[in-house]
C-alpha cells in the first residue's frame, strides 16, 4: 500500500514538472496550465480608482512598435489593478499644443499626436474582443495593437461563459420596429425593447438568464455598483493637468487626489495619516492616481496657464493634491519610468483600496 501511494505521489510531481498540475492554498489539485484566477464580485461598489499621466511618455518611444508595447505595458496595469477610467492629459506648452495639425478620422498620430495616439490604443485594448472589428475599423494607430497581450477583463466574456451583464454593439432596428438589436458575443443578437440606439454604438445589457433573448440596456457603472464587477475603464482626454480635475466626471469630482513624484513622501508613511488608516474615516468615492511624464509633474504644471495664475508651478503643484508621494524610495535606478511607476503605484495602493472595498 505504501508503494501504491509513492507511485501516485511521484506521477503528481512528474505532471507538476509538466506545467498541469499544482497545489492550491487549500491543498487541492488544480490544472495549472489554464488560467484560474478568475474575477469574483463581492457585491456593489460605489467607489472609483482613476490614474491619469501624460500621452509625452511615448513620444521617447523611436518606433512604432515601441510606442504600441508601452501602450500595453499601461493597459495591462490598469486591468490587473481594476481602474475604472484612465486620462491622458498634455503636458506640453499650450503654444505647441497650436501649433499641432488638425487629426483626421484617418491619420495616423504616432509621433504627431501621442496623447490621441495613447488614447486609441488604450481604448482598443480596453473593447471586448467581439466589438473590435464593428467599433474599431483598420486604422494606422492599431496596425500593431493585436499582437500586445490580451487584457482578459471580466467583460471580456467568451460565447460559452454567463454573466448577466455584456456589453455589445447596436445594430439595427428589432424585426417589431420599436426596439434595438444588439450584438453581444452570442449566437444570436439581443433584442431591446421599446429602444431606438443608433447603429453602432457600444451598450451594456443585463439579461435574465442564459436563454433570454430580450435585454434591457443599462449603464456601464452598473455592473459595477450593483455586483461590484470590474467592467473594465473608461479613457479622457485632457489638454492640461488642471483639467484632469476640472472635466471630471464624477459629481463633486475627485475626493482623494494623489501625486507622484521621486521628492514626494514614501507611501508606507502617507497612508499612516488618522484620516488614512482609520478605517471609520474612509469614505471615499473617487480616488484619483496622478503621474507625470519624463520631467515629472513640475514641468506638467508650469505649462499649465490655470495653475500657473494658482501660483501652482514647479515645488508647489504638491499643494495641488491630498498627498504627495514617492511610490519607491531609494530606487536603485536613476529613473523610474512612467510606465513602471503606474505599476508601482497600484501596488502600493493596494491595501489602501482593498479598506475602500470593505467599507463600500
Amino acid at each position: 500500500m505504501p508503494k501504491v501511494k509513492k507511485r501516485k505521489r511521484e506521477a503528481g510531481e512528474r505532471k507538476a514538472v509538466d506545467g498541469k498540475i499544482g497545489v492550491d492554498h487549500e491543498g487541492l489539485d488544480v490544472d495549472t496550465s489554464k488560467p484560474s484566477a478568475v474575477f469574483q464580485p463581492t457585491g456593489g461598489r460605489s467607489y472609483t480608482l482613476s490614474v491619469a499621466l501624460p500621452g509625452s511618455i511615448i513620444a521617447n518611444a523611436k518606433s512604432h512598435e515601441q510606442k504600441t508595447y508601452l501602450a500595453g505595458q499601461v493597459a495591462r496595469a490598469l486591468a490587473v489593478f481594476c481602474v475604472d477610467e484612465i486620462i491622458i492629459f498634455d503636458d506640453e506648452d499650450p503654444e505647441v499644443q497650436r501649433r499641432r495639425p488638425a487629426i483626421a478620422e484617418y491619420d495616423y498620430t504616432a509621433f504627431s499626436h501621442p496623447d490621441h495616439f495613447l488614447a486609441h490604443v488604450l481604448s482598443y485594448l480596453e473593447t471586448p474582443p467581439h466589438l473590435r472589428r464593428t467599433l474599431f475599423p483598420m486604422h494606422p494607430n492599431l496596425r500593431t495593437a493585436g499582437t500586445l497581450p490580451s487584457l482578459d477583463m471580466p467583460h471580456h466574456l467568451r460565447a460559452n461563459e454567463w454573466c448577466e451583464y455584456r456589453d455589445g454593439v447596436a445594430v439595427g432596428p428589432s424585426p417589431g420596429g420599436n426596439g434595438t438589436l444588439v450584438d453581444v458575443g452570442l449566437s444570436e443578437p439581443r433584442e431591446i425593447l421599446e429602444a431606438e440606439i443608433p447603429r453602432g454604438t457600444r451598450v451594456t445589457i443585463e439579461l435574465e438568464d442564459p436563454r433570454s433573448k430580450v435585454a434591457a440596456a443599462v449603464s456601464p457603472s452598473t455592473p459595477r455598483e450593483v455586483k461590484g464587477y470590474y467592467w473594465g475603464y473608461a479613457v479622457r482626454q485632457c489638454s492640461s493637468l488642471s483639467n484632469v480635475f476640472t472635466e471630471s466626471p464624477f459629481d463633486g469630482g475627485y475626493n482623494l487626489s494623489i501625486g507622484t513624484s521621486e521628492r514626494g513622501a514614501p507611501l508606507s508613511e502617507v497612508f499612516t495619516r488618522p484620516d488614512l488608516s482609520d478605517p471609520e474615516a474612509l469614505s471615499f468615492q473617487h480616488v484619483l492616481l496622478v503621474f507625470g511624464g519624463v520631467a515629472g509633474l513640475e514641468h506638467a504644471s508650469k505649462n499649465d496657464p490655470e495653475l500657473r495664475n494658482m501660483g501652482l508651478t514647479g515645488q508647489n503643484v504638491k499643494e495641488l493634491f491630498d498627498c504627495w508621494v514617492n511610490v519607491l524610495p531609494g530606487q536603485g535606478s536613476r529613473t523610474i519610468r512612467t510606465e513602471e511607476a503606474v505599476w508601482l503605484g497600484l501596488m502600493g495602493l493596494r491595501g489602501f483600496i482593498e479598506k475602500l472595498r470593505k467599507n463600500s
